[in-house]
This record gives C-alpha cells, sequence and structure tokens, in this order.
C-alpha cells in the first residue's frame, strides 16, 4: 500500500521551518551547536510556553505546522521517535533532588522528564484521542515509530499519522560524551568538510502521512526494513528483496543518503556496506549540516523528501560528486546504530 508525505517541517539547526538549507546552509564550526529557535510568540501562549521546556515547545509548533499545512484537520494516531526524550527536565530535576535533599521539588519538571511527555503534549494540544505511542531505540527510535505508521496505516487502522522525531541535547550529556570519544572535544574553529568531522545537535522534525495520494503530497515511502545485527549478504538479501518489492533493481536508485557523522567507527561501518551493497551509486549525506542526534535519521528522511520534491540534490550534500544531481526519483536512505540496527527506507516521487 502506498504511504505518502503531506507535510513535513523541522527546528533545528539550520533555519526553523524553512527549506532555506537546500541552496544556503549554515555551516557551523563549532563541536556542539543547539536549535536554532523560532519566535515561540508566534506560535505558542506566552503563559502556557512558561511551563515548556525547549524540546516541548519545538516539538509543539513543528507538529501544529506540519498538520496545518497537509490539510488534515485532526491526525488519527501521534507517533513519536526520541532517544533522550526531555533529558534536560530530567537533569534540572535530578540535580534540585540532590541540592535540596529531596524536598521542596518542582512538579513540572518530574512530570516532563518521561519520554514520552513529548508525544502525550502534541496530543493533548491538539486535543487527539487516538492512538499515540513512542518509540526509544537510541539511533533507531525515528524509523520504529516510521514503521509503526506504515504498518497501521497499511492495514487500515488508520488514515493519517502524525509521526516526528524529538531530540535535544544538553552541555552535561554532550560532554559526557565527548569524554568517550563520541566527538572530537577539540575542532572548535577547523572547517567541516564533506564526510569528515559532524557536531552534536538537536532535532525536532514532525510529518504528517497518509494513505491519500494528493497534488501536494511530497513523495511516497515505499517501506521501511529494520534488521538488527544482519551480517552482510543478510543486508544485501534485505535490500534486493526490498526492491524487488517495488518492482525496482539498484539501478533505479538515484542516489543513497546515509548517516556518516565524522565518527571513525560510525563511519566505518557506512563506508564498508556501502562499497558492497551501493558500489557505483551517489552517496549523499545529511550530518554535516544538521549534526548528530538520536534522531537525526528524522531530519535525513525529511533531506531526501525535500530532494525528490525539489528533484535535485544539491552539491553540498553529495559525499562523492561536485555537481548537483538532476531529475531524481528515488533515493534509499540507510541508517544504522553502532552497527547493531540497520534501517533501509525507500522513498520515491510521487
Amino acid at each position: 500500500m502506498a504511504i505518502y508525505i503531506q507535510s513535513a517541517e523541522h527546528i533545528s539547526v539550520q533555519q526553523p521551518l524553512s527549506d532555506a538549507w537546500f541552496d544556503s546552509p549554515i555551516m557551523h564550526e563549532k563541536v556542539y551547536v543547539r536549535a536554532i529557535e523560532p519566535n515561540y510568540k508566534e506560535f505558542l501562549d506566552p503563559i502556557q510556553a512558561r511551563r515548556m521546556g525547549k524540546i516541548l515547545k519545538r516539538a509543539i509548533v513543528t507538529a501544529r505546522i506540519a498538520t496545518k499545512n497537509s490539510g488534515i484537520t485532526m491526525p488519527d494516531s501521534i507517533i513519536s521517535g526520541t532517544g533522550l526524550g526531555c533529558v534536560e527536565s530530567t537533569e534540572i530535576f535530578l540535580e534540585t533532588m540532590v541540592k535540596n535533599g529531596e524536598e521542596l521539588l518542582q512538579p513540572t519538571h518530574f512530570m516532563q522528564s518521561t519520554h514520552n511527555t513529548i508525544g502525550s503534549l502534541i496530543g493533548i494540544d491538539m486535543k487527539c484521542h487516538g492512538y499515540n505511542s513512542t518509540y526509544t531505540q537510541k539511533g533507531v527510535s525515528f524509523e520504529n515509530a516510521l514503521l509503526d505508521a506504515l504498518l497501521q496505516l497499511s492495514e487500515g487502522k488508520i488514515k493519517s499519522a502524525l509521526v516526528g522525531g524529538y531530540d535535544e541535547m544538553t552541555p552535561k550529556y554532550q560532554l559526557m560524551l565527548s569524554r568517550v570519544g563520541y566527538w572530537r572535544a577539540d575542532r572548535d574553529g577547523v572547517s567541516l568538510k564533506r564526510g569528515e568531522e559532524t557536531f552534536a545537535s538537536e532535532t525536532s522534525v514532525s510529518f504528517m502521512l497518509s494513505s491519500e495520494k494528493k497534488e501536494t503530497s511530497i513523495c511516497r515511502i515505499n517501506n521501511v526494513d529494520i534488521l538488527y545485527k544482519p551480517s552482510i549478504d543478510e543486508l544485501k538479501f534485505a535490500l534486493s528483496e526490498l526492491l524487488k518489492k517495488h518492482n525496482l533493481s539498484i539501478d533505479d536508485v538515484d542516489a543513497v543518503m546515509l548517516g556518516i557523522s565524522g565518527n571513525k567507527a560510525n563511519d566505518e561501518i557506512y563506508n564498508n556496506t556501502a562499497k558492497i551493497l551501493f558500489p557505483k551509486k551517489p552517496l549523499a549525506i545529511y550530518k554535516h549540516i544538521f549534526g548528530e542526534s538520536y534522531t537525526a535519521s528524522g531530519l535525513g528522511i525529511y533531506v531526501v523528501a525535500t530532494c525528490l520534491k525539489k528533484q535535485r540534490i544539491p552539491k553540498h550534500l553529495l559525499l562523492n560528486g561536485n555537481e548537483d544531481i538532476n531529475q531524481v526519483k528515488t533515493i534509499l536512505f540507510y541508517n544504522q546504530d553502532e552497527g547493531k540496527t540497520h534501517a533501509l527506507t525507500l522513498l520515491t516521487l510521487c
């Protein structure tokens, strides 16, 4: 069954709620960059916003605008993916608990400290009483949320789904990851080259999916395959079956979008796999402009959808090319987490 992306909105380290990154990306040279916030006064009641953490504001705004732009009044379901959830509220609550000897604690940070707070608040904000679920599988949290939506849409249980990926990165958590070598801590001021080094960032991206094709539909999601600890032969077979299911071959794939991040161990897996599965195919990347987070793959799907909508992959996204690729119709998105969980998502032009 065909599933279509009707709208997509993001708040990230690029110009928020905008596709300006497509032609004029903001290049960051810091090892840690927080999201660029829009003017929330345009979207949220100030009194309401006071009680929200940054990640909740971002999620509410992207969800509202994605819903509005899709032409769908109310989604049948809200499905979210997050690796860390509201980690900033969690930190504040725990620090206050220690400082105050577990007394005089503010309940707001405790209530907003769980992973499913984000999806729940979106549901409350929209007054949506349908299916609401949150997935927290680290680097493939977003793909699990997307797969849930595709399965339910394909089975006819729902007709529309608001699917999002949301993560924030606090200074303390970023420092912890730097100490274990997740990011280089000494890259400040050094220009970032494509595929060499990336940076810690934040994600808020919302999609409205439905089973109905419209003139305004952005692109089609054909399938999401998630494999746990596959061998290279199992990955090759899964890719072959995925393409065969949609009457395609690897020759029909115009480009492959990879989650190369600048982390040596991470990128070695992508490079080795690409040589075997995608020989001679144009390879594209996105984390050099959007950064790394547990749900960065949500931004990756957004980038792929935008490229299909505009039928062009700009050269600043290409890993192995210096010219734009035009007339793109099919892009394969490949994401993996710590070499354990691998996800293949096939998207095509409507």
